[in-house]
């Protein structure tokens, strides 16, 4: 797989530097970052912008990508022992998907669950997720409702987003915790809304239709995380 882009290379650079397998340079960079390239140990091999552009599949690489280890999701059996998960009922967006993990592994969040789609996009969600994606387990199952019901038998209360659930400011959260949320368009399916404890919303202050789904999930989890 491929990450291209100072910030996430470096992030993994520092971070998760087990899983560098080659490093690419289209263009001259500092000599203190170049110096720090080299102390890696790692193949450093110069290409040509097409070439990097290639690789990055157009997207702005600065001069700079690692070829690292190919993404390995979790399974749904490691996160049953933790306390506090989040779930994607069809979400598709590689820039949402990378915000909300992101925020997720920031805000404390144990593990990420992506149901509903075949697959992901992990190149880009790397670099949306600004390297996050390394950090927190990931779990992609088809099944969002049986997902949740796995969840339930270990004791987790699931909340569900809903513009008609409840104020999350008047809720006092259960430990053990999952919180779900929908894709933009769509919303949660059906099938997840039934398999929910509770419905849950950020009430607004003015007259708007809804936050985006990264917004959201940052707000909520910041809130979920605290009470």
């Amino acid at each position: 797989m491929i990450i291209f882009g100072k910030r996430v290379c470096l992030y993994v650079l520092e971070k998760h530097f087990d899983i560098i397998c080659e490093i690419y340079l289209s263009k001259e960079i500092d000599k203190k970052l170049f110096s720090k390239l080299l102390k890696t140990g790692k193949k450093i091999t110069r290409i040509d912008n097409k070439k990097a552009q290639a690789l990055s599949k157009g997207g702005n690489h600065q001069g700079i990508l690692f070829k690292v280890k190919d993404f390995k999701f979790s399974s749904l059996n490691e996160l049953k022992d933790r306390d506090f998960l989040l779930v994607l009922s069809a979400i598709t967006d590689s820039g949402n998907i990378g915000a909300i993990i992101r925020s997720a592994y920031a805000l404390g969040v144990d593990g990420v669950v992506i149901t509903e789609i075949k697959s992901i996009n992990a190149q880009a969600i790397a670099r949306t997720s600004s390297g996050a994606l390394f950090d927190i387990p990931i779990v992609l199952h088809q099944n969002g409702a049986e997902v949740l019901n796995e969840l339930k038998q270990k004791n987790f209360t699931v909340y569900a987003a809903d513009i008609e659930g409840e104020d999350i400011e008047r809720i006092s959260f259960d430990k053990k915790k999952v919180l779900v949320l929908g894709s933009e368009g769509e919303g949660i399916t059906k099938r997840m809304i039934k398999k929910s404890d509770k419905k849950v919303t950020i009430k607004l202050k003015r007259d708007f239709d809804s936050l985006n789904v990264s917004a959201a999930a940052a707000i909520l989890c910041y809130r979920m995380g605290n009470g």
